[in-house]
């Protein structure tokens, strides 16, 4: 009998009966281990033969010290390892365990532009505004550009909140209604079915209006501006249709039930108001636009106005100015300047001072100004003051939060890689949706019922809903006051209610239900935000955890009172380990509680929870950019590069034209390249497509000056003439290729590109290391940079994809920098 086999160390296992191989592992000779086989008769051979489709089971022959056999237990649990290998080779088949979303960047997404092309054209039009006059204008130009992003913010915020305060309140009245009648003529399946067809029929609306009138609109947006601040180019993300499906998204996601907020969208929202306003235009469907200036419109300003807009998103949402200033600086913008901090600081504070001022005249009192932003921790009914005895509860509590937090970031992780894969079609979308309103009703409707949690304490709010169902003498069910509310109202209730009014029953089951919930709400074709379901887990077991130190320490009453401090600081814990943000969130908390005194125990929490949730993975709005492809540059160069040189990153062979090239092959080179810029060089007849560098040219100018014509037989000038506005015109929704008709005589005329291309690119050497070449690149906020030889001839061209693709990461520990692929989708 002849048998093939495989050695290690550890032990021997049988692969196949054909002939006899005696190799070595290693030092150690297959002739030198001495174990036992059982003999396979041929009959059982050819038996097994006739069913190739079964593949036959490995076993596994352990050897101890002496080299003798171990028993045949270890034989199964060979096969159990090999069943659980082949689960684990499926599931990884299946996209579960797949790293191919986080391990690529997509080709789709291209840079911004914040070089200025100084080409003849800009030269020319630089010669009219050489004027103090001038100068002055459009410095004060840009600060009323900011005021009125604050101004268009806030209304946008106050607007917003009013509506689904409004109807959110009508809603639930209703459910409370039939619940409290239901429950005594046991007819609870109508508030039930009522409550998950309201939630059905809003949500689809909302993720219709989404997916079918742009899906940029879906999620919070803050990984999209992240990104584009990072300066990348996100098409469709400042559009008229995302600021219509943002906004009206995002009602109808509250009102649907879903387990998210408003505040991340607030963000997006006042992005786009901030580049609509900056541009000024506003562009419509079928082409159609309204243009009022066109001073600011290029990626330079663009990318300065939404870190203002940004932050006055956050500001009207939270009604916190310095926060909303350090959450644009520390989450989303990559380049900084002290004027660019005042302006920004000035837009927020215009947008917290207008939301305050319009939601109090809301309530009532335009004057009184007690309601700076959408949500408010409110000041709480103690003053926030700790003990040197609770640092090491709250440094509990931050690991908890990280924990929790980086659980929270794979799970989503892992469903959006399975949305991707398998649920990719709009009707999925849109089903899924509906379906995640559904459950949240029923699983909401199920714990009211479920768990009767009695109460007759008082709600802060006195406005909260509140529902009997089961409970008598006055009392109502706790569950009703997180549920019968908006995510706000939840919060609220968590941070501010009696210590009665919750029990650890009840908070345990929101804990885990809401926690499940907004896994599955983040990454729908919806438009929602997880600051405030972030928030309101987090205060839920950090309320449970105050009722348990209450109760280990029953001799000290004001814990009872504490309780909601312990609920503000498993907030903080819960948002830093999903969000992974210190300095901004530290301070919006502090501005929303309205106490400063509390800032180092959040700031303690804070810092904790993100060290432990960057252990495990990174943070939500990280992993989402990874996701999606999108290259963006971090602060610095990844390490353990110094002798890496730029020829060996850049991208080459590069296409080029000469100054003075013909149309045929203008068009011909965009139809069949995907080149952003082409170097320019000059015309060697003696070296056909070599020559020395001359400039840049981008490929949106090319199909301006093709769509405009600007070119002519040899040797005559063109008919048109073309100016900086004609360019301008086109931003930023750039023309393709296929909108360009030319007839086969025009593709026979030459086109002279010296006006417009760029005569004083960025270049380096071929020896530049990489770190001077990332230095240079992200310093200056580049699209393209050419590397030429010692003749200033160019070889290669480096851009944005060729520095992201090296990424530093850290994960349990360790630091490991790795090479992505570059996939087309």
């Amino acid at each position: 009998m002849m048998l093939v086999m495989s050695a290690t160390r550890s032990g021997v296992t049988v692969r196949s009966i054909q002939e006899i191989t005696i190799f070595t592992v290693g030092a150690l000779s297959f002739q030198d281990l001495p174990f036992h086989v059982t003999p396979v008769s041929e009959e059982e051979h050819e038996l097994n033969n006739r069913v190739p489709s079964r593949p036959t089971p490995e076993l596994k022959f352990e050897l101890d010290d002496e080299g003798d056999t171990l028993s045949n237990h270890n034989s199964i649990t060979a096969l159990l390892s090999s069943k659980f290998r082949d689960i684990q080779k499926r599931l990884k088949q299946y996209g579960i365990e797949s790293p191919r979303f986080r391990k690529r960047l997509v080709s789709k997404w291209e840079s911004l532009n914040y070089d200025v092309c100084e080409n003849v054209l800009y030269i020319k039009e630089q010669e009219k505004y050489k004027s103090k006059k001038w100068v002055t204008l459009r410095w004060l130009s840009k600060w009323l550009v900011m005021f009125s992003i604050g101004i268009m913010t806030a209304l946008l915020a106050a607007t917003i909140h009013f509506v689904v305060e409004k109807l959110a309140h009508l809603k639930f009245d209703l459910i409370k209604h039939y619940f409290d009648d239901c429950a005594k003529n046991n007819c609870l399946y109508q508030p039930a079915l009522m409550w998950m067809g309201i939630n059905l029929v809003i949500t689809v609306a909302g993720a219709a209006l989404v997916t079918f009138l742009q899906p940029m609109a879906a999620g919070s947006g803050i990984p999209y501006i992240k990104s584009y601040l990072n300066g990348v180019k996100i098409p469709g993300l400042l559009t008229f249709r995302a600021f219509v499906a943002k906004t009206l998204g995002v009602v109808m996601s509250i009102l649907g039930g879903l387990a998210c907020g408003k505040e991340g969208p607030m963000a997006h929202s006042g992005s786009i108001i901030a580049a609509g306003l900056g541009r000024g235009r506003i562009n419509f469907c079928n082409g159609k636009s309204i243009s009022f200036y066109s001073a600011f419109r290029n990626d330079h300003e663009i990318r300065d106005f939404m870190a203002g807009g940004a932050a006055s998103g956050v500001s009207s949402a939270f009604g916190a100015p310095i926060g909303g200033t350090l959450f644009s600086l520390e989450e989303a913008a990559s380049f900084w300047n002290q004027d660019l901090t005042w302006r920004v600081f000035f837009s927020s504070m215009v947008a917290c001072f207008a939301t305050n001022f319009l939601i109090s005249a809301i309530n009532g009192d335009p004057t009184k100004l007690t309601d700076p932003g959408l949500v408010r921790f409110n000041a709480f009914k103690f003053d926030l003051k700790f003990d040197l005895i609770e640092i090491p509860v709250f440094i509990f509590m931050a690991v908890i939060g990280g924990l929790s937090g980086a659980l929270f970031v794979v799970m989503n992780y892992k469903l959006t890689v399975f949305r991707k894969r398998y649920l990719n079609k709009n009707w999925i979308k849109i089903i899924e949706a509906g379906l995640v309103a559904m459950v949240s009703a029923a699983v909401a409707f199920g714990l009211m019922v479920g768990i009767n949690d009695c109460t007759d304490k008082a709600p802060f709010d006195s406005h909260a809903v509140t529902a009997a169902v089961y409970c008598t003498d006055k009392k109502h069910n706790s569950l009703s006051t997180l549920f019968l509310t908006t995510p706000e109202g939840c919060l609220k209730a968590l941070l501010h209610d009696p210590f009665e009014s919750h029990g650890p029953v009840s908070l345990v089951a929101f804990v885990l239900i809401f926690f499940l919930l907004g896994v599955w709400t983040y990454g729908l074709s919806v438009s929602s935000g997880v600051f405030i379901p972030s928030l309101a887990i987090g205060a839920a077991w950090g309320r449970l955890v105050g009722i348990g130190v209450a109760h280990l320490m029953p001799e000290n009453p004001n814990l009872q009172l504490d309780v909601g401090k312990f609920a503000l600081i498993g907030a903080a814990c819960q948002l830093g380990g999903i969000l992974r943000t210190t300095i901004s969130l530290t301070v919006i908390i502090v501005e929303c509680t309205d106490d400063i005194s509390f800032g180092l125990p959040i700031m303690i929490v804070l810092m904790i929870s993100k060290w432990v949730g960057d252990f495990i993975t990174t943070g939500l709005y990280d992993m989402n950019v990874e996701v999606m492809g999108i290259p963006t540059l971090p602060f610095e160069c990844p390490p353990l590069c110094d002798d890496l040189r730029a020829s060996d990153v850049m991208s080459h062979p590069l296409a080029t034209f000469k100054t003075k090239e013909k149309v045929e092959n203008i068009y011909r080179m965009l139809k069949e390249e995907t080149f952003c810029g082409f170097p320019v060089i000059e015309d060697d007849p003696m070296a056909p497509g070599k020559g020395k560098l001359k400039g840049l040219i981008l490929r949106n100018q090319l199909l301006v000056l093709l769509k405009k014509k600007i070119f002519c037989p040899e040797g005559q000038v063109p008919p048109r003439n073309i100016t900086i506005k004609d360019f301008r015109d086109f931003y930023p929704v750039y023309l393709k290729v296929s909108e360009i008709d030319l007839s086969d005589e025009e593709k026979s005329y030459v086109m002279d590109l010296k006006p417009y291309y760029n005569p004083s690119p960025y270049t380096v050497e071929q020896k530049f290391s990489l770190p001077r070449v990332f230095n240079l690149f992200r310093g200056l906020g580049l699209r393209h940079l050419i590397v030429t030889d010692e003749k200033n001839m160019p070889m290669g061209m480096v851009t944005r994809k060729d520095l992201a693709k090296f990424r530093v990461g850290s994960k349990r520990g360790l630091v490991k920098i790795e090479q992505l692929k570059i996939e087309d989708k």
